[in-house]
């Protein structure tokens, strides 16, 4: 047994025999080095996805270089949305691919160039032309997370049996905090020093270069071939997947659920509007939350993923409960309590539980429809699932204009009653590990 094996088996508690029990033999043996391998090429995209977030860092360049304003407000729907909606027809080409590992480095690959390229275009256009380009990038950007959300899962899937993908996902995580701390903590020494385009632009490029490297590392997947039936092109085979919402009630409810679970995603930006409301618009805030969320995957990520691994289906209920009780919270103390929201340990705080309980919906889902199904049904219930997640998400992106008409912690109430929507659905769904 060489080191890997033994590494593997110690943070897996692994005894006797591994236990493979929806994967071929072949897979198997591969199984530790393939462990390590997509944890490494995760973090290093993780890392990438934190140093150009559009809720952040994508922003504040597009503002820096006097983008519109109206073209800043598309950064985060194209990003989130971009990647989910054509996989349902993505999905077609990948199963025709026996090995699907390289539909995943090409996505990576493309994702490394267009968030580079951002970099470049900050340095050297401005105004609407700069602003258009980023758009064009971010594009190209997110349908390429699309080609790598798809097949990564299907992947995951071949190579990693079902007992050990809770673990993975939620040791990724974490490890990504510990490297979302150390960002947050640089972004604020550097936000004491006089900062200019380049330094700006100099993160987003090295945060392109993390999907090159993840690339790299995620070619070295030892990926046996798959099944390939089923795999044809065209917008009616697209639309025949479907179908799969009224063949299968499971999968049906599983995406009734995650759509009311979006309530912990969507939340996050009002946090953010809160203290800014509240507090003021200094810049050590912003380096708060970063650490906020950084230490909540730390220390919540590896727990939810080994709860994952027993029932996926009550993270994603317990995650759900957690938003949903912290908003309510939140919006009686702002409403009740003044003197309260003046201060300003409450809202990272807030925002620290918010990612704990973020974190648990995502690991919970993420695992939940990775063991609902095998093979290339495994595929298409992703393509699916993240296609209409895609559409619902372009329809409540515009919640946001509510804050103009209600309150910023009205809209939070709402989404956190949809939260407990959400939770009582996902603890109605059946067990599948």
């Amino acid at each position: 047994m060489n080191t890997i094996e033994r590494l593997y088996d110690f943070i897996n508690e692994e005894e006797d025999a591994r236990i493979c029990k929806d994967i071929d033999e072949n897979a198997c043996r591969y199984t530790p080095k393939n462990y390590f391998l997509i944890l490494l090429s995760n973090i290093f995209t993780k890392l990438g996805d934190t140093l150009s977030n559009p809720k952040t860092v994508l922003a504040w360049v597009m503002s820096y270089v006097q983008a519109p304003v109206y073209l800043i407000s598309f950064i985060v729907p194209i990003r989130e949305s971009g990647s989910m909606l054509p996989q349902i027809i993505i999905s077609s080409y990948i199963r025709k691919k026996e090995i699907r590992k390289w539909v995943w480095v090409l996505g990576s690959l493309l994702q490394f160039l267009s968030i580079s390229a951002i970099g470049v275009v900050a340095m050297n256009f401005d105004g609407s032309k700069a602003g258009w380009l980023i758009i064009i990038l971010l594009i190209v950007f997110s349908l390429s997370r699309g080609l790598c959300s798809i097949s990564s899962k299907d992947v995951l899937g071949k190579t990693i049996p079902k007992t050990r993908r809770g673990k993975l996902k939620g040791y990724t995580v974490a490890v990504s905090g510990i490297l979302v701390l150390f960002a947050g903590l640089f972004m604020i020494y550097k936000s004491k020093q006089e900062q200019n385009i380049e330094f700006y632009s100099s993160i987003i490029f090295f945060a392109g270069c993390m999907w090159l490297i993840s690339a790299i590392v995620y070619a070295n997947i030892k990926e046996f071939p798959g099944e390939t039936s089923g795999g044809q092109n065209g917008l009616s085979e697209a639309i025949a997947k479907i179908s799969i919402l009224k063949t299968d009630p499971n999968f049906r409810n599983f995406i009734i659920s995650r759509s009311l679970l979006l309530c912990s995603a969507l939340t996050a930006p009002f946090y953010v509007l809160l203290a800014q409301t509240y507090l003021g618009k200094e810049s050590y805030l912003l380096g708060l939350f970063i650490l906020a969320n950084g230490i909540a995957s730390i220390v919540s990520a590896p727990i939810w993923g080994r709860m994952a691994d027993v029932s996926s289906k009550k993270v994603m209920s317990i995650g759900a409960i957690i938003t949903s009780v912290l908003g309510i919270l939140i919006f009686l103390i702002i409403s009740f309590f003044p003197v309260l929201r003046q201060q300003y340990w409450l809202y990272p705080i807030a925002f620290f539980v918010l990612g704990i309980a973020h974190n648990g919906v995502r690991l919970g889902r993420k695992t939940y429809i990775l063991d609902m199904a095998g093979g290339n049904k495994r595929t298409d219930y992703v393509a699916v699932s993240n296609t209409l997640i895609g559409i619902i998400l372009l329809i409540t992106g515009g919640i946001s204009a509510l804050a103009s008409i209600v309150s910023v912690e009205g809209v939070i109430l709402a989404l956190s009653l949809l939260g407990v929507a959400g939770a009582y659905k996902s603890s109605k769904l059946p067990n599948v590990e």
